[in-house]
């Protein structure tokens, strides 16, 4: 059992329609935790990643972040999103905005920063993350993986408990992957508490602690990486394997 959890689900259920996208779902993180969650196509992780900050919502079970229940709307649901940082498949910036607006926004809007004080922790952040000659640009004049990056940078701003990738990678091409997952490995090393689904099994091999191995909507192993890959114990598990390790 982790000694400090900040991410819980016991008992999550999920239908879309007839299909059961999550089956009893028991997990927990800890804080400073990498869990990384992997899995075939359709079995149910990317809804997992978004239940944690109810951009799914669940028909049972419950999800409590840092000991309280999710809540369901409102303010209370934007404060949790502001503790809860998301990174998606598609970088979600806006067009319109300068690379340092997209930083400072939710700063200003959701935790009432001053639009100096925020572009000030902005400029840190896009530093951080490699891009601090970019604040002026515009997402159109940046590449895909330079875009992902400030979307990290942007779910930094909140200053949230946890980040939830939900394959952050999966819409770059190769020469770009490694910028943003170098990036993850180092918010990784700092100790930030992070789910991510992703198909990059070398960053599940060397930023996690743990690997969750989801098939048809249920947790089937959750593991240390070196266990995981060395020795799975489901068949299910090894079938994944013998086909994604062949490339």
């Amino acid at each position: 059992m982790t000694v400090d959890p900040l991410i819980e689900l016991r008992g999550v259920n999920k239908h879309f329609g007839e299909l059961h996208v999550l089956r009893d779902i028991d997990l927990t993180v800890g804080r400073g935790e990498v869990v990384v969650v992997i899995g075939p196509s359709g079995s149910g992780k990317s809804t997992l990643c978004r239940t944690v900050n109810r951009l799914e919502t669940v028909e049972s079970g419950t999800i409590l972040i840092d000991g309280t229940p999710l809540p369901a709307e409102g303010r209370a649901l934007a404060r949790l999103r502001a503790e809860v940082g998301m990174v998606f498949q598609s970088f979600n910036l806006f067009a319109h905005k300068t690379v340092l607006q997209n930083v400072s926004l939710a700063q200003v809007k959701v935790r009432g920063r001053k639009r100096d004080e925020a572009d000030r922790r902005s400029r840190e952040l896009l530093a951080r993350v490699g891009l601090a000659a970019q604040a002026d640009k515009y997402p159109a004049q940046l590449s895909g993986g330079q875009q992902q990056r400030v979307a990290i940078a942007r779910a930094l701003a909140m200053d949230p408990k946890a980040l939830l990738f939900d394959e952050p990678t999966s819409a770059l091409d190769p020469e770009m992957i490694n910028e943003v997952l170098e990036v993850m490995r180092q918010l990784a090393r700092d100790g930030m508490t992070m789910v991510v689904v992703t198909h990059e099994m070398g960053f599940a091999r060397s930023a996690a602690n743990r690997v969750v191995f989801m098939a048809d909507g249920t947790v089937v192993e959750d593991r240390s990486p070196e266990e995981f890959f060395t020795a799975p114990r489901s068949e299910r598990a090894k079938d994944f394997l013998s086909k994604i390790l062949k490339h």
